[in-house]
């Protein structure tokens, strides 16, 4: 796990600038740093040493030095391809790091394809003056990229733009209503005008002062025919395996643990010796207990840690700076609190991320099996019941109706949806005219012939997970410098998740039956049947006392708040949420994290 950072262009005291940049993301990266600088090229990489600590420090190149690579991630086939690899090219190191140079030699473009694991990497081909930049299948390592003024920057984490002197600052306002609605960034664009995410399972290359992009990997859900009994063998062993893939390590490797299925099941296969959880002081959302009776079971070490509400809403800025991006998901701050928990003892933690996803964790899939029958209702009656429904007070169906009185493509943008199009056209002073549907328009696309449940599996992949679980588990680990692995979020693990029947992922009664039922061979407590609690934090219920309350609502009376937002509106929805008339915590905290964001970048001047 490390930081990269690189730009080509024509300014002068590179080595200055590359340095500052690179300084920017040293959490990334504590253990070490190394530059390239070439003509108009300055390559930077900071290390975090995980594996061949002692000759894996980066750049690394070919034998001739024509080809050098920046990288950050792990390549958990690499001891297969460096087999291939090494009858055509010497191997000067032991680590994963080397198959990328010499897999470019040989494949090049197509290198990504042949890659199992987490990565975001940067290679320059001086023979051919070519910058060649790929990101993994489903988006775990982050990388951003930029051509402004004449200078075509990439980095790992957006901040580290700030300290080049062709890069300018912009707020791009046009994605706030997205925003709103998805509660992350859910476009290739970002909040700075001008920079780009590159998208999961996309590579780049930059040469001759042009952009070019493509597609190399796409998903494909291939339902196949097999006996349930099949399906749970099939899934305990591409687990079974993933997970010793996920261990490959010259360092110690602890793991996250709360009290689902997730965790417990990674950590009941990997039986790492330390094991990190964390937790409030409300039963409700406490999860240390069940930790600590798996862990006790297992004979392995649980550390914990209580967050406080203080502690909560006082780290919240230095959260957003090292997102980049605001999100309003509350588990980025448990997540961070856990992380720099496990970091007093590890650099490598395992971390649940992906299963539900994957798997069907969702209750809103199981409301297709179990509430399949409305969908036979004619279009136009159950449209016309969801326009009556629009007007009814925000009780238990009426999202329901509302929902199934569009089609899939118009109504449903993700799991996490918060805000819909008219409403935040009420919270918005500028009216933006995009449509949360144009976002997820290529998605549904890409698989409109599939059912229902596998297009929300889609969306809820290339969104949710790719653009907001992804992003924060990077960025919240890189926080405490360690490197967190996510065994569920495995090409071969997706092969076989995605070739189930719906009906082994969800039920009437339950969500991700079929791997339930393959962690229970494991799982020693009944962690396995428990309902999906993500990360619980407290945040509805804090947002009903006074402090938490007064905290909010000075910053939604804020000057930069009126830039935005009709600050009339938002006070009633907090206002009505402080006294138990609505349940408006989400689009509260959503309004409140990107002010938040805001201030940090916009108004205290991040530099």
């Amino acid at each position: 796990m490390c930081g990269i950072v690189g730009f080509i262009d024509k300014t002068k005291n590179k080595k200055t600038i590359i340095r500052k940049m690179s300084k920017k993301i040293a959490h990334r990266g504590p253990d070490g740093e190394g530059y390239y600088f070439y003509n108009d090229v300055a390559l930077a990489h900071r290390r975090l040493s995980i594996i061949d600590l002692d000759t894996g420090n980066q750049p690394m190149f070919n034998e001739d030095e024509s080809v050098v690579v920046i990288f950050n991630g792990e390549i958990y086939n690499y001891i297969e391809l460096k087999s291939e690899l090494k009858k055509d090219h010497e191997f000067k190191t032991k680590s994963d790091t080397e198959v990328l140079v010499h897999g470019y030699e040989k494949w090049g473009k197509d290198l990504p394809k042949h890659l199992r694991g987490m990565f975001a990497f940067a290679i320059y081909d001086k023979n051919k003056d070519l910058l060649f930049l790929a990101r993994d299948n489903f988006g775990i390592k982050p990388l951003y990229y930029t051509l402004m003024n004449g200078s075509f920057m990439f980095a790992s984490e957006i901040k580290a733009f700030l300290e080049h002197p062709r890069f300018i600052k912009e707020l791009n306002e046009e994605i706030l209503k997205p925003y709103l609605a998805f509660s992350f960034t859910p476009t290739t664009e970002t909040f700075f005008k001008g920079v780009y995410r590159l998208d999961a399972g996309h590579s780049l290359i930059y040469q001759n002062g042009d952009i070019k992009i493509e597609r190399y990997y796409k998903k494909e859900f291939k339902e196949k025919d097999m006996s349930y009994d099949d399906a749970v063998l099939n899934i305990a062993k591409v687990m079974e395996e993933s997970v010793a893939k996920h261990l490959l390590s010259d360092v110690e490797i602890g793991s996250f643990l709360s009290s689902g299925i997730d965790s417990s099941y990674l950590v009941s296969l990997a039986k790492p010796d330390k094991t990190y959880t964390v937790g409030y002081n409300n039963e409700k959302y406490n999860e240390i207990e069940y930790a600590k009776n798996l862990a006790q079971e297992l004979n392995i070490n649980n550390t914990s840690k209580i967050i406080t509400k203080k502690e909560y809403m006082e780290i919240l800025p230095k959260i957003m700076y090292h997102l980049d991006e605001p999100t309003s998901d509350p588990a980025a701050v448990a997540l961070y609190f856990v992380a720099k928990l496990a970091s007093q003892d590890v650099k490598v933690v395992l971390s649940g991320e992906g299963a539900d996803e994957f798997f069907g964790g969702y209750n809103i899939y199981r409301q297709d099996v179990d509430l399949g029958w409305y969908n036979k209702i004619p279009y136009f009656i159950r449209h016309t019941i969801a326009i009556f429904a629009r007007a009814l007070p925000e009780v238990k169906g009426v999202n329901f109706l509302i929902r199934r009185g569009e089609k899939l493509e118009n109504s449903y943008i993700g799991v996490n949806q918060v805000f819909h199009d008219k409403e935040c056209n009420k919270v918005l002073l500028n009216k933006y005219k995009i449509k949360n549907k144009e976002v997820t328009k290529k998605t549904y696309d890409d698989y409109q012939n599939e059912s229902d449940i596998v297009k929300m599996q889609a969306i809820d992949i290339d969104f949710w997970l790719m653009k907001d679980i992804l992003l924060k588990a990077d960025k919240m680990t890189m926080a405490s410098s360690i490197e967190g692995r996510v065994p569920f979020i495995d090409k071969e693990v997706f092969k076989v998740a995605s070739s189930l029947p719906i009906n082994y992922k969800v039920t009437k009664e339950n969500t991700k039956v079929a791997l339930r039922d393959a962690a229970k061979k494991v799982i020693p407590t009944e962690a396995y049947k428990k309902k999906k609690l993500g990360f619980p934090v407290p945040v509805r219920d804090w947002m009903r006392e006074k402090d938490f309350y007064l905290m909010i609502k000075k910053v939604f009376k804020s000057r930069y708040a009126k830039k935005f937002f009709n600050v009339d509106y938002i006070l009633k929805l907090l206002t009505d949420h402080y006294k138990g008339l609505k349940d408006n915590y989400r689009k509260v905290w959503t309004i409140y994290c990107f002010l938040v964001w805001y201030k940090v970048y916009f108004i205290d001047d991040v530099s």
